[in-house]
């Protein structure tokens, strides 16, 4: 007695579902990803463009590079930690909140703080700038992901055939 294995047919059907918010939702994401990318950029060049205006050269003493003008965000943190440092010199180590209101020192840590604090929200921008980006890259991505697996979603059925 010899025992025959059964056959087997697949049938492929279209899906059941329709797909076609999940395709729409896979093209937003790809969209909102080159939109955000593109306004990544832009911010860039912005700060990058404004900071350029205000001509900030380096000082020599700096702990990096000395004598080059401040277009970005290393050089932008490297300006602002020198002059936390020529303001600390200045005070005596002091700084704005630890001096007396009538010390003649305190407007220039003062001034000091508010050219630091400039430079550190320029530093905070470029990291947005890139944050945003790079979401827009994986905005892409997942959307291009989502749209590919909408795209060719089957359903197969396995019938027994006798």
């Amino acid at each position: 007695m010899s025992q025959e294995e059964p056959r087997t047919t697949d049938t492929v059907e279209p899906p059941v579902k329709s797909v076609g918010l999940v395709k729409a939702v896979g093209i937003l994401g790809i969209i909102g990803g080159v939109l955000l990318i593109v306004v990544g950029i832009i911010a860039w060049i912005g700060v990058t463009s404004q900071l350029t205006a205000e001509n900030i050269t380096i000082p020599d003493d700096a702990a990096a590079f000395q004598g080059q003008q401040v277009t970005g965000p290393f050089t932008a943190y490297v300006q602002a930690d020198i002059i936390n440092t020529h303001a600390l010199e200045a005070s005596g180590g002091k700084t704005y909140a630890e001096l007396d209101q009538d010390d003649p020192v305190r407007a220039t840590v003062m001034q000091a703080s508010f050219l630091r604090a400039s430079l550190f929200t320029s530093v905070v921008a470029y990291g947005v700038a890139l944050f945003a980006a790079g979401m827009g890259v994986l905005s892409i991505l997942f959307g291009w992901a989502i749209h590919r697996l909408a795209s060719v979603p089957v359903v197969i059925k396995r019938s027994f055939v006798s």
